[in-house]
């Protein structure tokens, strides 16, 4: 019987501007810009923490008044999406140089987690597993 790999390719996140968003993701949070192919009325952006991940941020521009709505607050307020890293304290210290708002002071936490917002206000854990 043969096995299927599945894993999740690509999560979108709601942007008010293309440029915008990747020199933030890219700059700020030191991603890499994977695609940016204009499309009709749009790009397809796609940044990742990591070029050889199989998940990727699919940066989508708000494109009419309703989801524009959503700029910043894709999941009610709650944590949106996890970065997890090999060093918390590199990438941490990395962040808050370059101007990344951080919710709370860093907390020793079994799961070793620190909240985040992005540009947006899209909340964020960044975490390091033991």
């Amino acid at each position: 019987m043969r096995t299927q790999k599945r894993c999740l390719g690509h999560v979108a996140i709601v942007v008010d501007d293309y440029d915008r968003a990747i020199e933030y993701y890219t700059d700020k949070l030191g991603f890499t810009l994977i695609e940016d192919t204009p499309q009709p009325g749009k790009r397809w952006v796609v940044v990742s923490p990591n070029p050889e991940s199989d998940c990727n941020l699919l940066l989508a521009r708000a494109s009419n008044e309703r989801q524009e709505g959503f700029i910043g607050n894709q999941c009610g307020g709650r944590v949106f999406l996890f970065l997890q890293t090999d060093d918390f304290w590199r990438d941490y210290h990395a962040m808050k140089a370059k101007g990344v708002h951080f919710c709370e002071a860093p907390r020793e936490e079994e799961y070793g987690t620190v909240v985040f917002e992005d540009l947006y206000g899209n909340r964020w854990d960044l975490y390091q597993n033991a």
